[in-house]
């Protein structure tokens, strides 16, 4: 028998760690499994969001982010929506409707400090047997790594960003 409910983590200063737990919820939709999807610090209809919401109706993608804080500091309300957000991922877990849980950017939001590790830690231990856990996001702390199944990191040996080259449409949104 294969054992289920790994905790997946996708980490790294490269391209590429939306987009890996994106092509996981693809498989998992197309092996008859529903999927949640929770976007830390993220707001707006990025191409994945218009994708799965016009495409895939066994992937629920909610955002918990507002305008985009990365090049300041979170404000009050950032840190409200943020923890609004845990608190309803806690719900999805719980309700064992899903049987993957992807945590975008959650990594980002621990590293903002928008709500704590151990948090985090907890609310994987809570998970119903069987549900696959997706973290993602740059500067995943040690204690996550530590309790992963499956850690990838994602290196950047060479981007298109530093020639001057925006983020594109359809590519990196």
């Amino acid at each position: 028998m294969t054992p289920a409910g790994f905790v997946h983590i996708y980490t790294g200063n490269g391209k590429g760690k939306t987009t890996a737990s994106l092509g996981l919820a693809l498989r998992a939709v197309g092996a008859g499994k529903k999927v949640f999807i929770g976007q830390f610090v993220k707001h707006g209809d990025y191409s994945e969001v218009v994708a799965i919401r016009k495409y895939l109706p066994d992937i629920n993608i909610k955002q918990f982010g507002l305008d985009s804080f990365i090049i300041g500091e979170p404000t009050q309300d950032d840190y409200q929506v943020a923890r609004a957000g845990l608190s309803e991922i806690k719900t999805v877990m719980a309700s064992g409707e899903y049987d993957m849980v992807i945590l975008d950017e959650i990594n980002i939001a621990l590293y903002f400090k928008l709500f704590t590790v151990r948090e985090v830690v907890d609310l994987i231990g809570t998970r119903p047997t069987g549900v696959e856990v997706v973290l993602t996001g740059r500067n995943a702390p040690k204690e996550l790594i530590d309790i992963a199944d499956l850690v990838t990191e994602m290196k950047e040996v060479k981007h298109y960003f530093s020639t001057g080259i925006q983020a594109r449409e359809g590519i990196e949104f």
